[in-house]
């Protein structure tokens, strides 16, 4: 059975048909994300810190590393990027024991990543191009690390399945030439939005098990992408990766925590309250008024793309006697953690009936 092993410094994570599913943390990544992207810049590391705890707290099992800052002052990624990952990596290894992934797009910022990080981290990632490939590879053997295979090659992103699980046929056999076996290869068969191609879905279904049954690897996926331009994303996200791990995927580069609430729409909402004529308790703590009005939380805490993936790890028999999901619902979070307690809400010890 194909098993595809990560590794922190004390702990491990497993890629595999019958292991429960991997969840990749996303949210170091500067991306979009211009705040973020600003406080790098700054050497101001605030958010990498509280997304890295909070992202763990969530349920993630490995966390994505990615540097992939434009600076204002230098454009040259060539330059800024590798120092930059060298520094995410060894601060979010040393406030969190998850296995990482090594994100970039700069080939030297991935051995830089790879120079610093502890025990065996996911690579992310090689593609299909040939110039792509002649330089992560001989990085992927040196290391002796895992590497996520995007389905696309010199030809760009194909809408034809059976053209993107070609690519990556080629990928795991080019792979083989430089002795890395194809445990080691994670192929991102690429998802499309189903809002641009009513297919989407069906596509990916198809290629993962195909990909299982001919090649033997495992598989990921930036999962958010099946919802891009879609009103109730989560709603789509939380159907799209149960029927994935039923087609076969192993594991998703996803967000697992559910965002705070804004004080805007907190204050919106009691304007609406008030206005409807419902007198609130004197004093009665945000908290307190979110949960009530089923807003969420005023705290980072597990999205209910991680209830999906739990339920689904239940029902597939990869969590045996639904021990994880009845601690994830049930357990009490421990003072003054986030992401836990019941259906993933935060909050303080339970009290007494």
């Amino acid at each position: 059975m194909t098993r595809t092993v990560v590794e922190s410094k004390t702990k491990t994570a497993i890629l595999g048909f019958d292991e429960p599913f991997c969840v990749i943390g996303e949210r170091i990544n500067p991306t979009g994300r211009k705040k973020l992207a600003a406080e790098l810049e700054a050497g101001d590391f605030s958010t990498v810190e509280k997304d890295a705890v909070a992202q763990v707290l969530a349920g993630a099992t490995v966390l994505d590393i990615n540097a992939g800052v434009v600076y204002n002052s230098n454009p040259n990624p060539n330059e800024t990027e590798p120092p930059l990952m060298k520094k995410i990596v060894e601060l979010v290894q040393g406030l969190v024991d998850v296995p990482l992934c090594i994100d970039s797009s700069v080939p030297g910022a991935l051995e830089a990543g790879l120079e610093i990080c502890e025990g065996r981290p996911l690579l992310n990632s090689v593609t299909g191009e040939e110039e792509r490939l002649e330089q992560i590879l001989p990085l992927v053997k040196k290391y002796n690390v895992p590497v996520v295979a995007i389905s696309n090659d010199d030809t760009g992103i194909s809408e034809d399945p059976d053209v993107r699980f070609a690519v990556a046929k080629k990928i795991v056999e080019r792979a083989a030439d430089f002795g890395i076996p194809a445990h080691d290869i994670v192929v991102d068969p690429l998802v499309m939005p189903v809002g641009a191609m009513a297919t989407a879905g069906l596509q990916v279904f198809a290629l993962v098990r195909r990909l299982r049954e001919e090649l033997g690897v495992n598989t990921t996926c930036g999962a958010s992408n099946i919802s891009f331009g879609l009103p109730n994303r989560h709603g789509i996200n939380n159907a799209f990766l149960p029927m994935a791990m039923g087609a076969g995927m192993t594991s998703a580069i996803m967000n697992p925590v559910a965002l705070p609430i804004s004080q805007k729409k907190i204050a919106e909402k009691k304007a609406e309250v008030e206005a409807a004529g419902i007198i609130l308790p004197e004093g009665m703590e945000d908290e307190a008024f979110v949960q009530m009005f089923g807003l969420g939380s005023t705290k980072p805490r597990a999205g209910k793309e991680m209830e999906a993936i739990r339920a689904a790890n239940f029902l597939t028999n990869n969590d045996p006697h639904g021990g994880e999901w009845i601690k994830f619902n049930k357990a009490p979070a421990a003072e003054g953690e986030e992401g836990r307690g019941r259906g993933g809400r935060s909050g303080g010890r339970r009290r007494r009936a």
